[in-house]
């Protein structure tokens, strides 16, 4: 079966829902496969990966706003904080949520919803420097 592989290196700008949707589209493109499989992997501890509406930002700072409420970052029983009060709370977030997603593909392009995105979710206040494997099968 062919495969068609690359890496994304993204620079997000610190923590929050950053869209990848069109450099993922950009690499389904570059398989030239019509049919088929992308898969989308995150090669970190302390950012994730979601498919969340694309169309109203408010529902992606809600989404935001819901997780930090869940995991706070300054909870006195966090042990691992030897990298900042943000370390152990992004490892957290980031078991809670994904590190692939895999999206069907047809006529060569994704076959996302109307209204959903791909987002890498930087869990660090610091900006990192993150790698996102796109994997497609055709």
């Amino acid at each position: 079966m062919p495969v068609h592989q690359s890496t994304l290196t993204l620079r997000p700008g610190g923590q929050g829902l950053h869209e990848i949707t069109a450099a993922v589209a950009r690499e389904v493109q570059r398989s030239g496969f019509a049919c088929g499989l992308a898969s989308v992997f995150c090669r970190h501890t302390s950012c994730s990966l979601v498919i969340m509406e694309n169309a109203d930002p408010s529902a992606r700072r809600d989404l935001e706003a819901w997780l930090e409420r869940l995991v706070p970052e300054d909870d006195p029983l966090y042990e691992h904080t030897i990298e900042g009060p943000d370390d152990m709370p992004s490892h957290i977030k980031m078991a809670l949520t994904r590190t692939s997603e895999t999206i069907p593909i047809a006529d060569g392009r994704m076959l996302l919803g109307s209204w959903q995105g791909i987002f890498l979710w930087e869990h660090r206040l610091a900006p990192h420097t993150r790698e996102v494997i796109v994997t497609v099968v055709g």
